[in-house]
């Protein structure tokens, strides 16, 4: 029998009453659900509102029930229309009038909105975690690496050689923007609406101040209406996330290609790899282009949210039902991505060689050509048209700068000098960026030591 039977002559439809169901869902959130009416039934009793011996036998029932569904002998009967329900009719099943009790005061409105807090609190703090292991792996390859040298590339074009330490530390700094991103979504998930019951508060003498508390909220929602119909907290997590997988979709889009026969930057591990049912000689990156494509069903997931939500009235509609099923997924999901992107990434070999050689293709000192005529005295517009010449020049004879003579530098301008073959190697030229933030090994050093720092940080913070 529903809860809201009573206005009811006729039961609800069986087609209907599946179609409103949200226990498929929502059971996950069960353990938020009885911590929630634990502490209710506390501050209840404090309050003088139901009896402390109705607050033990509901505090002792709700024990048995969390124990019961952790070890499997929990029966979800067909009529619960949600794990509230579902909780409740046990509840008072087992111990009778004190579990009718336990819903005094409030409403399934702020009680499932306290459950989805509390519950999306747990899960950002568990993304929190991922993404520091995520940052530690990189970073651990970042130093296995560090002198190793590959093309980088603008628009897929060779541009400028790079040490492949630097390539992997800003994917390093992205993701520690996802962790400040995840971390404002846990904050905005820290606020209480327990005790707005259903829109307008109640007349019940509720302390919403020790419910705070004893959930470990940092402070109550201060409108009842606000406290139930908000889910920006959601937004804010799906949005997170959805950035999270973008980064994570750029990542592997770059390492299969580089894991191609055209690249062959490097060998993914056979525990991140699969065959072909057809062609034997196939080494797949599917778990890289897996993590590709579930960055789309994420976003999707916001986007399907951002919809829901957008002509919504004040305050409670049955629309926001449709709230939990997109975003456990979107957070189970980047969950699996990090955990599977660290084994990916972890496990991966390197083949220096082959991307050294590729650094010889492209003409990637032509930007430090230039830089050499500026520096003795050639504006840099007339320096670049003057290197843009000798590029051609490569191109005509199938060569590269380094192949030139030194007659043929000169040939172009009177300022070149045998030292400029030697400006040409490609460590000397990663080297020369000695800026902040720049290729050079020293910078990369630097850089590691920074984004160690701000690692460790993070991972006080979520600890």
């Amino acid at each position: 029998m529903a809860l809201w039977s009573g206005r009811f002559v006729e039961g609800a439809d069986e087609s209907t009453q599946a179609f409103g169901a949200s226990l498929p869902v929502d059971k996950e959130l069960y353990a938020e659900d009885i911590a929630g009416s634990k502490a209710h039934a506390t501050m209840l009793a404090g309050c003088g509102i139901i009896s402390t011996d109705d607050a033990k036998a509901i505090q002792d029932g709700l024990d048995q029930i969390a124990d019961d569904i952790e070890s499997g002998r929990f029966t979800f009967d067909v009529n619960d229309e949600d794990i509230h329900m579902a909780i409740e009719s046990k509840l008072t099943e087992m111990i009778g009038q004190a579990g009718a009790r336990l819903h005094t005061g409030r409403s399934r409105n702020d009680q499932v909105a306290t459950d989805t807090r509390l519950h999306m609190k747990r899960r950002a703090l568990a993304l929190m975690q991922a993404n520091c292991r995520f940052r530690r792996v990189l970073l651990e390859k970042a130093e296995a690496c560090l002198g190793i040298i590959l093309p980088g590339y603008t628009h897929m074009q060779h541009a400028q050689p790079v040490l492949f330490s630097h390539h992997l530390l800003a994917y390093s700094w992205m993701f520690a923007r996802d962790f400040t991103r995840l971390k404002a979504a846990y904050d905005a998930a820290d606020a209480n609406p327990l005790g707005s019951a259903a829109l307008a508060g109640t007349t019940y003498p509720l302390d919403r101040f020790q419910t705070t508390e004893l959930l470990g909220f940092s402070h109550p929602i201060p409108n009842s209406m606000d406290a139930v119909s908000d889910r920006d907290f959601l937004l804010d997590i799906m949005y997170a996330a959805s950035v999270s997988c973008l980064h994570l979709s750029r990542l592997c889009e770059e390492i299969i290609l580089w894991s191609t026969s055209e690249f062959g930057f490097v060998t993914l591990s056979d525990a991140f790899s699969t065959g072909s049912s057809i062609m034997p000689q196939k080494k797949n990156p599917d778990f890289a282009e897996l993590i590709r494509g579930k960055s789309g069903r994420v976003v999707g997931d916001l986007v399907s949210l951002m919809v829901t939500l957008k002509g919504l009235p004040l305050a409670y509609n049955k629309d926001l039902q449709e709230d939990k099923e997109c975003a456990l997924d979107a957070v189970r999901t980047l969950e699996d991505c990090l955990m599977c992107a660290s084994g990916m990434i972890e496990t991966m070999s390197v083949n220096e060689e082959v991307m050294f050689a590729q650094t010889k293709r492209g003409h990637l000192a032509a930007t430090d050509v230039a830089d050499y005529l500026a520096k003795r005295g050639v504006p840099f517009r007339r320096a670049h048209e003057i290197v843009g010449h000798l590029v051609l020049l490569c191109e005509e004879r199938g060569c590269q700068l380094e192949d030139l003579s030194i007659d043929d530098y000169r040939a172009e301008c009177d300022l070149f000098e045998e030292d400029i073959m030697d400006e040409m190697r490609m460590d000397k030229i990663v080297d020369a960026r000695k800026t902040y933030g720049g290729t050079g090994t020293d910078a990369v050093r630097a850089q590691m030591e920074e984004a160690a720092a701000s690692l460790r940080e993070d991972e006080g913070i979520c600890m």
